[in-house]
């Protein structure tokens, strides 16, 4: 597994390296449950916005058009975070965490708590979604977690 860094200069401070017990296993069991769960998610409206809508509420994105089948922005979301679900998921199967991937898991997770719980406050979406900002802000301990602990490490070591 390559290390996460944190580099400063020319040197890199290590947040995880093989063999370390628990954070070589924590960085990949986080990016398989997250890019697992984004995955569902993200492919779900795309498979199903019927299904999607039963569960999550009506969308309003299609009035524009008037059709159904004219969701653009939950289509929207559902590839990105596909997207996004691809990349961490590629790097769980290689085993390697490096600081981009840990960026992008950390910065969708808090982007996604902050929409559900602000558009929730305002009424704009329904309640459902803090079932998601409670997965969000799980994923973001989880990442939470794995940086001090590499932090932690790396001071220990004296780089």
């Amino acid at each position: 597994m390559t290390p996460i860094s944190l580099a400063s200069s020319d040197r890199a401070t290590t947040v995880s390296r093989p063999g370390e017990g628990a954070d070589s296993r924590l960085s990949p069991g986080i990016l398989w449950v997250q890019g697992l769960y984004y995955f569902v998610t993200g492919v779900w409206p795309l498979v199903s916005i019927e299904t999607f809508q039963m569960v999550t509420g009506p969308k309003t994105d299609h009035l524009v058009t008037g059709r159904e089948a004219d969701h653009w922005l939950v289509l929207t979301v559902g590839v990105l975070v596909t997207a996004i679900a691809v990349a961490l998921l590629v790097a769980a199967w290689r085993r390697q965490t490096p600081l981009e991937v840990v960026v992008l898991a950390l910065a969708s997770a808090l982007g996604l708590t902050g929409i559900d719980v602000i558009y929730v406050a305002r009424q704009v979406i329904p309640p459902i979604y803090l079932v998601d900002a409670a997965a969000e802000v799980v994923l973001i301990v989880g990442w939470a977690l794995v940086l001090v602990r590499g932090l932690r490490a790396a001071r220990a070591e004296g780089t």
